[in-house]
């Protein structure tokens, strides 16, 4: 087996992707930025990856991928149930982003081999984002941390949501943790990356990302316990610093998990059980049941889903609920039938954040940085081309023995 050497300007079209998945709808920012004027940046950066992408693959090779295979699948119900315009002329908008955003992948799948190299990609692009946030936090820090969110981190200089926030820290730190584990970034650098985002994504208060990361390393360094003295030696120091904050600081952890919220609206997770409630108690027709109303800015009557699930069930129906089940089913079937290795426990690590984040976060139905993530998953996953067969030199005539010319 062999890896294949990745163009730098693959790099560069996973940047844009990720570019594109950073939205145009958020928090206010320092300068009121046209929320066209975003869009149009957003959408530009995706009709770029795509043309990049096809301008390095131009013979148009692909690599089989179950993923890929099942995201097609999910433009099917995204048409059909865009086509009536119910919601717009904005579904069959978002049905073209999906497709580009698939396509491109079609054509990156070229250079899924199951090396780190798409990891370090990722980490760059989402810590800049990063980067960004802190030079909004350190520009106008009223600004970043706004009341109208309850002083929770938001985006001053692009508008990004403490939930945005929260979960590109989160994936950061997961990555460049497992990638220290595994001994492909030294101390120095992953502390460069690790404390500044683990500050930040403090300061979002986002349970749904927080939750993640640790369930994420917990389940993606157990897988290399047992083949890894590194990840038996972080994860023993994990646990032991994880019971002393524990207990110390018992009465901060929690204060910081309840934000101030009251226990009754704790319990209603901060008031999405009565959107669910309405959404699900809503009849339908029976190929709205099965299609889904179309793809839509994932919210019912004016108000945020916040959950995949009932996201996914609303615009592309119980199809699309079978399909993205179907991603996340055979995503970790895979990686648990891969033997241990560092690629295999970041890609356990994506998977499993974002199958808990789901729960109360939108993006698995449609173009978004949950299925950048799964797409990374999969490419850690894809097993490596094998290797071509030397070529056979050719022997002059005069140098064959005389019995082997018959």
């Amino acid at each position: 087996m062999t890896a294949t050497r990745v163009p730098r300007t693959v790099g560069v079209v996973w940047a844009l992707l990720a570019l594109n998945t950073l939205g145009s709808a958020g928090a206010k920012t320092v300068i009121a930025l046209p929320r066209s004027l975003i869009q149009m940046a957003t959408m530009g950066a995706l009709v770029a990856a795509f043309a990049l992408a096809l301008a390095v693959n131009l013979r148009l090779r692909f690599r089989p991928s179950a993923f890929v295979f099942l995201l097609t699948l999910l433009l099917v119900p995204s048409v059909i149930s865009s086509v009536h315009l119910e919601v717009g002329y904005g579904a069959l908008f978002r049905c073209a982003r999906l497709a580009l955003f698939v396509g491109t992948l079609w054509l990156l799948s070229r250079w899924w081999d199951g090396g780190l190299t798409f990891v370090r990609y990722h980490v760059r692009m989402y810590f800049a984002v990063l980067c960004l946030v802190a030079a909004g936090l350190v520009v106008a820090p009223g600004t970043a941390m706004p009341e109208y969110y309850g002083g929770r981190l938001v985006g001053a200089l692009w508008p990004l949501t403490p939930p945005q926030i929260g979960q590109y820290a989160a994936v950061v730190i997961g990555l460049t943790v497992l990638l220290l584990v595994g001994r492909r970034v030294d101390r120095t650098g992953a502390v460069v990356v690790v404390v500044p985002s683990l500050v930040l994504l403090l300061m979002t208060h986002t349970r749904t990302a927080t939750l993640g990361l640790l369930i994420g390393l917990v389940l993606a360094i157990g897988s290399l316990v047992m083949t890894s003295a590194a990840a038996r030696r972080f994860f023993a120091w994990a646990v032991v610093c994880a019971s002393v904050a524990a207990v110390v600081f018992s009465a901060a952890l929690r204060a910081w998990f309840l934000r101030g919220q009251s226990q009754e609206n704790f319990s209603n997770l901060t008031g999405r059980a009565k959107v669910w409630d309405a959404l699900l108690g809503t009849p339908r027709t029976l190929g709205e049941e099965v299609f889904g109303t179309g793809l839509g800015d994932k919210s019912f009557d004016g108000l945020p889903i916040d959950s995949s699930w009932l996201a996914v069930y609303h615009e592309q129906g119980l199809l699309g609920l079978v399909l993205v089940s179907g991603i996340l089913l055979v995503l970790g079937g895979v990686a648990l039938l891969r033997p241990p290795s560092l690629p295999r426990a970041c890609a356990i690590f994506l998977i499993s954040y974002c199958a808990l984040s789901s729960y109360t976060e939108v993006g698995l139905g449609d173009a978004s940085a949950y299925l950048l993530h799964l797409a990374l998953a999969a490419s850690l996953l894809a097993v490596p081309a094998p290797a071509p067969a030397p070529p056979v030199p050719d022997v002059p005539r005069h140098h064959v023995p005389r019995w082997a010319r018959r």
